[in-house]
């Protein structure tokens, strides 16, 4: 089930964070052969510094491909983002800082 790898991925994510416990965690799950994906990491990484409560993590989901399992990630970029290890959204995100500062606002603190 997609929900409990989900999970998985934000419990290690939140276990490798460096320093205090973070309020919660933001998987991207991206290609390397992905256009898009490589033009998104600029825009992850500014993301990454301005939340620094939060924890980050990319994930190319062909190096990774034994982790994911069953796991098909049909659009690019694509994020998992909790709420401690709480799963609050899953799935395909519009590239644009505007859009996903206010995805992040919508996740509770």
């Amino acid at each position: 089930m997609s929900s409990d790898i989900y999970r998985q991925l934000i419990a290690q994510t939140l276990r490798e964070a460096a320093g205090a416990r973070p309020a919660g965690a933001v998987v991207c799950l991206c290609a390397e052969w992905c256009g898009v994906c490589r033009e998104f990491k600029a825009l992850y990484e500014q993301l990454r510094q301005a939340h620094p409560e939060l924890a980050f993590r990319w994930l190319d989901v062909e190096d990774e491909a034994e982790q994911l399992g069953d796991l098909d990630i049909e659009t690019f970029p694509s994020l998992v983002i909790s709420e401690g290890e709480a799963l609050r959204f899953a799935g395909p995100v519009v590239p644009q800082l505007v859009q996903l500062e206010r995805l992040l606002r919508s996740v509770p603190a």
